[in-house]
C-alpha cells in the first residue's frame, strides 16, 4: 500500500463513500455457522471493518467487542449499531496491536481478515488462541490462493490466502468442528462481488467451557 502512509488511511480510503463498502448484513459463514453461539456470549470480532458482522451478533444478544484500524469504519459502525438499536464495544485500533487478552473471549470472529501477510498473520493467530476461553470458538473465513486469479475481493498477493495445510499447523491444537473450502458466488456490498475462492474453519480451544 505504498500510496498510503498506513494502514489506516488505506482504510479509510476503501470506506469513505456513505455505501458500506462490505454491505451491511453479515457474512454467509458466520450467519450459517453462528447458532453455535449462545446469546450473552462474549465475542472479539477482529478488523470488524464497517461493523456488519459485530453488530449483527449484538443484535442476537453477543456482548461484542468490535476492532478496526479505520476511524472512517468505526464511525460507520457506530452508525450501523445505532440505527439497529444495540451498543457493541467499538474500539478504533490496529488488530495487529490491540491488547486481546487471555482466556477473555468465548468466540473470537475473523472475516477476511487477509491484509495480514505471513509472520503478522502467525502471529494474529497465535493471539487470537490465546484470547480464547477454554471451550471458545474460533469462526474464520477467508480466500484460497486461487481468490487472486479472481479478482472479485482480497489483496492481490496468494501468499496472504489460507490453505487448508496453513490452517492445519496454524490451529493444531483446536478441535475442528466444521471446515470447508469451495467456491461461490458472494455478494457482499461492492468490496466482494462474484466467483470466490473461499475457506472456512469454527474450532473450538480445548477445555470445559
Amino acid at each position: 500500500m505504498p500510496e498510503f502512509d498506513d494502514a489506516a488511511s488505506f482504510w479509510d480510503a476503501k470506506y469513505a463513500d456513505e455505501r458500506y463498502h462490505f454491505g451491511t448484513e453479515p457474512n454467509a459463514f458466520l450467519a450459517r455457522e453462528a447458532w453455535r453461539l449462545l446469546s450473552g456470549a462474549r465475542v472479539l470480532a477482529v478488523a470488524d471493518g464497517e461493523g456488519r458482522n459485530g453488530v449483527w451478533l449484538a443484535e442476537r444478544g453477543m456482548d461484542v467487542v468490535s476492532v478496526d484500524v479505520s476511524p472512517r469504519a468505526t464511525a460507520k459502525a457506530r452508525a450501523l449499531a445505532g440505527a439497529r438499536g444495540v451498543s457493541p464495544e467499538i474500539h478504533n485500533a490496529a488488530v495487529e496491536t490491540f491488547d486481546m487478552g487471555e482466556a477473555a473471549f468465548d468466540a473470537v470472529v475473523a472475516i477476511f481478515i487477509q491484509f495480514a501477510p505471513p509472520g503478522t498473520r502467525e502471529d494474529l493467530f497465535r493471539r487470537m488462541v490465546r484470547a480464547l476461553k477454554p471451550g471458545g470458538l474460533l469462526f474464520l473465513h477467508g480466500y484460497r490462493p486461487e481468490q487472486v486469479d479472481y479478482g472479485t475481493g482480497g489483496p492481490p498477493y496468494p501468499e496472504h490466502m489460507y490453505t487448508e495445510a496453513l490452517l492445519r499447523e496454524q490451529f493444531a491444537g483446536l478441535e475442528w468442528l466444521h471446515f470447508a473450502a469451495y467456491d461461490a458466488e458472494v455478494r457482499e456490498g461492492p468490496g466482494h462481488a462474484g466467483l470466490s475462492a473461499l475457506i472456512e474453519l469454527v474450532a473450538r480451544k480445548p477445555g470445559d467451557a
